[in-house]
């Protein structure tokens, strides 16, 4: 556990040191989740929105519904593809992010953060040890572009 105590750290070095996203992770079907507990919020990675291009439409699932691990819960569509979201763990949809309904683009505009699709409640938090952390993700990346 960090500690402070006698240390002069300034809210800047904090806020900083918070940003460090320790609790995201990412399957190899290129979606993320960030994990808060046993929820975490979810969607396509950046790279996966690159890929698709310009996004045009979001099919989203229904909260309350259950689906398992790389299970397909929805479809986004571009104008060059259309693509299912698989579940990186299997859980309940608790919510979902319904600025996507009529502003699908957000996802390519800030697909990590604003654009996030579902969260979910895991129901397994330990299939959260089976997907690659961020720099496992970008080596990934780096070895499937090769």
């Amino acid at each position: 556990m960090l500690s402070l105590q006698n240390k002069n750290v300034t809210t800047k070095t904090l806020s900083t040191l918070l940003k460090c996203n320790l609790t995201k992770y990412y399957t190899k079907s290129h979606e993320w989740i960030d994990v808060k507990g046993n929820k975490g919020k979810s969607g396509i990675s950046v790279k996966a929105a690159h890929d698709l291009g310009d996004i045009v439409f979001v099919e989203l699932p229904n909260i309350g519904e259950s689906f398992p691990k790389e299970e397909s819960y929805g479809a986004i569509e571009s104008v060059k593809a259309a693509s299912d979201i698989f579940m990186p763990v299997e859980g309940e949809i608790v919510s979902v992010n319904e600025e996507l309904v009529d502003t699908a683009g957000l996802i390519n505009e800030d697909a990590e953060g604003k654009g996030w699709v579902v969260e979910i409640q895991i129901a397994n938090t330990e299939e959260i040890k089976e997907l690659m952390n961020e720099q496992q993700y970008k080596k990934f990346c780096e070895e499937e572009e090769h």
